[in-house]
This record gives C-alpha cells, structure tokens and sequence, in this order.
C-alpha cells in the first residue's frame, strides 16, 4: 500500500483533539480530588475510601490515554518524516503502529467514562436514598405532630365535659 506524506497529517487535528479532551477530562478529576480533599479535611466525606479508590483508578486510566495519544502523535510525526526520507515501507509500519496507539487510547477512554458513569449512577442511587430516607423523617415527624394534636383535642374534650 502506498502512503502519501499527506495522509499520517489528517490524523493531527483528531490526536489534537483527543488529547485536549483527554486534558479536560484529567482536569475535571483532578477539581473533584481537591474538593474530595478539602472536605475529608473537615470531615465531611462518609464515603471516601470508595470514591479515593475510583478516582485512582480514573486518573491512571487518564494518564494511560495521555500517553498513548501522545505516541501516536509522536510515531504519526515520525511516519511522516519517513514517508518524506522516502522509507515507504517503515513509514506505513510506523503510521499503523500509530493507528493501532490511537485506537488502545479511545478503548481506555471508553473503559475510563464507565467507570465515571458508575461513579455518578452511585451518587444518584445515595441522592435517592436520602431523599427518601428524608422524607420519611418528614413523614413520621408530621405523623407525631398529628398525633399531639389528637391528643390536645382529647384533653380539651375532656375537660369540657368536667
């Protein structure tokens, strides 16, 4: 097969994007570290060995994206200066290698954005669950409020009648 000097290049604007999305997304973890930080500082996190565990594991995954991007960034560079050296074959060997690089990268990014996908379906499951558990609260405190005053109307009933 043969390669063009121009073809390795149409893959730079893809890897370039890759990458800052990549960024951002290390960026957003990283917000939620310093946050998960501060409020275990004040003692505010009753779940964080949970959540510590899943962000590790989200910011390894990140830096794994991270670094696969950039080699095929830098092996996509390199095949096209040897396409230009004219080296057609080691060039088109180098571009797949890049190919191959970039596509282990979006397989762990799709493995890192499940794992976030968990991460906010357990938040929503923990939102749910005090939120039911705080309108039980609610519930039982008016059903005692209602009781009270049963029990006022009772007394006062009482009363009249001696």
């Amino acid at each position: 097969m043969y390669l063009e000097l121009t073809t390795p290049a149409l893959l730079f604007p893809a890897i370039s994007l890759l990458l800052l999305a990549y960024t951002n997304r290390f960026l957003v973890t990283a917000q939620l570290i310093r946050g998960l930080s501060a409020n275990a500082r004040d003692g505010k996190v009753p779940k964080a060995s949970k959540q510590i565990k899943n962000l590790k594991k989200r910011v390894d995954l990140i830096k794994l994206m991270q670094i696969l991007g950039v080699a095929s960034l830098l092996l996509c560079t390199l095949s096209m200066f040897l396409l230009f050296v004219e080296y057609s074959l080691l060039g088109n060997i180098i571009f797949g290698i890049s190919l191959v690089l970039m596509c282990a990268s979006l397989v762990v990014a799709i493995k890192e954005i499940a794992i976030s996908t968990n991460a906010i379906e357990m938040e929503l499951e923990g939102i749910k669950k005090n939120s039911k558990e705080h309108k039980n609260k609610e519930k039982n405190n008016n059903e005692l409020d209602f009781d009270d005053e049963e029990l006022d109307d009772k007394q006062t009933e009482i009363k009249e009648e001696n």
